[in-house]
């Protein structure tokens, strides 16, 4: 018996399970398999260190400048180098492992190989998790249940709270890192957008390793497979301007779906039941960037449960604070924002993306906008929408 059952132990789950450790409770972490490396980009923003002061010094690249590209290959560089602090690249193996880790150290219960299928119910009440594991079905009892195991989670669907998602409403991508001699700055992360709805990036992790990855946007997934799409991208002469090898070692590879809508925000929360993180939609819908979002839903939600508990009242409207939390409704309200611009930016092939980026170069407050939205999750002002028209 918990007070509360985490199911899912990635950067939402991991969050959330340290919060509510720290404060004295008992929590269970539940996690399919800690060796499992999640497809990712991996680029962490700065506002990290907020919740991970201790990354600061971790050995992950810094990054200090981006680079991007339209359709017609365009350039729009910004650097921030001794202006902020730098954003990082992680293999995500590693990253997850460190902030599981200090989840643990705060007092949260990690349980390895557990693989979430169904609740345990009394009474027409959710009361535990049931799982998979090598040695046979465990069952996990608690007063709060926490999903945070991924927009492919089984839980999210049969708590009632999440139906399963629609082509439309998720990016699907492939990625892979690799290692040899390239032409990159290492400071600098680079996006090439696409003709079609979706985009390719190269994110170097060291002099010589790199990630490197493509993805189909909703309406794209229809048209196009994302396997011919990422082999396009490999072997396009733009990107070999940067990788001149024929041969790069290929250290692993593989394909995710993201959602691409942004936050759910009807399936937050129930009787006794939060979903943060992926499973929620807590991912950009321009970027594809999700773990400073979800982290934040882990850490609210965290707050939520804590004073629940504290005050021995676990139901709807306890739990309707993790919704109704300002930094959760600037998300939301930022993400609805995103999907339009996002729709923007692929208008015309893509050349509305040359004409952003033209701009941005001669006028400095268009340009930090812009900046801000990619890098930070920012919502754009209301000039900023205006001279896209």
């Amino acid at each position: 018996m918990f007070d509360v059952v985490v199911s899912g132990a990635g950067p939402a789950g991991s969050k959330c399970a340290e919060i509510i450790a720290k404060s004295g409770y008992k929590v269970a972490l539940i996690e399919r398999d800690t060796n499992w490396r999640k497809p990712c980009g991996g680029i962490v923003s700065s506002r990290i260190f907020k919740y991970y002061p201790q990354l600061r010094k971790a050995n992950f690249q810094q990054i200090f400048s981006i680079s991007m590209y339209s359709p017609d290959f365009y350039n729009f560089r910004y650097t921030w180098k001794n202006l902020l602090d730098p954003a990082i690249n992680v293999d995500r193996l590693e990253f997850d492992d460190t902030i599981r880790n200090v989840a643990i150290d705060s007092g949260a219960e990690l349980f390895d190989n557990h693989i979430s299928f169904d609740f345990i119910t009394k009474d027409n009440q959710n009361i535990g998790i049931k799982t998979r594991t090598p040695s046979g079905i465990k069952e996990y009892l608690g007063k709060i249940i926490i999903i945070a195991d991924g927009m492919s989670s089984k839980l999210a669907i049969k708590s009632g709270l999440r139906e399963k998602w629609k082509t439309k409403e998720i990016y699907t991508c492939k990625c892979a890192i690799m290692e040899g001699k390239n032409l990159l700055d290492k400071e600098s992360n680079y996006f090439f957008f696409r003709p079609y709805k979706g985009y390719g990036w190269i994110i170097p992790l060291n002099d010589n390793k790199f990630n490197i990855g493509a993805g189909l946007a909703k309406e794209a997934n229809v048209s196009f497979n994302v396997n011919e799409i990422y082999s396009e991208f490999l072997h396009d002469p733009n990107i070999k301007k940067f990788l001149p090898s024929l041969n790069y070692k290929e250290i692993w590879k593989a394909a995710y779906p993201l959602p691409a809508l942004g936050v759910k925000e009807k399936c937050l929360f129930g009787d006794n039941i939060m979903i943060i993180g992926d499973a929620a939609g807590f991912v950009s819908p321009i970027s594809g960037e999700g773990i400073h979002a979800s982290i934040v839903s882990g850490n609210i939600a965290a707050e939520t449960a804590i004073m629940a508990l504290d005050n021995e009242k676990i139901s709807r409207e306890t739990l309707r604070r993790y919704k109704s939390h300002p930094y959760i409704k600037k998300i939301i309200r930022n993400f609805k924002l995103k999907i339009a611009i996002a729709n923007f930016f692929f208008e015309n092939k893509g050349r509305n993306l040359s004409k952003m980026f033209q701009l941005a170069e001669k006028e400095e407050n268009f340009r930090d906008e812009l900046v801000n939205m990619f890098l930070f999750n920012q919502a754009p002002s209301k000039d900023f929408l205006l001279k896209l028209k």
